[in-house]
């Protein structure tokens, strides 16, 4: 942020001493969208999403930007994972579904990412249902 200042006063300064001192402004507005767009990003970047698999209990929690938790327990025998996959971008979407209930996991993962995460669950969920 100190450097987009610092650029900001550099390329303004030429528009201020010729008189354009509206230009200064548009660029002080820039400025103020560019770091409006980063505290919003950083506060996003505090979610998380945890999965506990033990043979009895699948527990899900998403945390949120701001704290909030909702938590899914789930049976780990009647649950399942539902991939939407497409051609050319690969794993969209990843679901876990368990007796008609569906819910979104990994959306802030790429689709290598969410594949990778996809087969290591798949696996872990194969053997928690082989142990019980």
């Amino acid at each position: 942020m100190t450097l987009c200042c610092l650029a900001t006063i550099v390329a303004s300064a030429p528009f201020v001493v010729l008189g354009a001192w509206p230009v200064a402004g548009i660029f002080g507005i820039d400025l103020l969208a560019l770091y409006v767009a980063l505290r919003i990003n950083l506060r996003a970047g505090r979610s998380f999403e945890e999965i506990v698999l033990t043979p009895i209990e699948l527990l899900f929690r998403r945390v949120g930007h701001q704290g909030e938790t909702r938590e899914w327990r789930l049976n780990p025998l009647w649950t399942r994972l539902d991939r939407q996959v497409d051609e050319e971008f690969g794993l969209l979407r990843l679901d876990l579904v368990s007796r008609g209930e569906r819910i979104v996991i990994a959306g802030a993962l790429s689709p290598p990412e969410r594949e990778s995460f996809a087969d290591a669950l798949s696996k872990a969920l194969a053997e928690a249902k082989r142990g019980c």
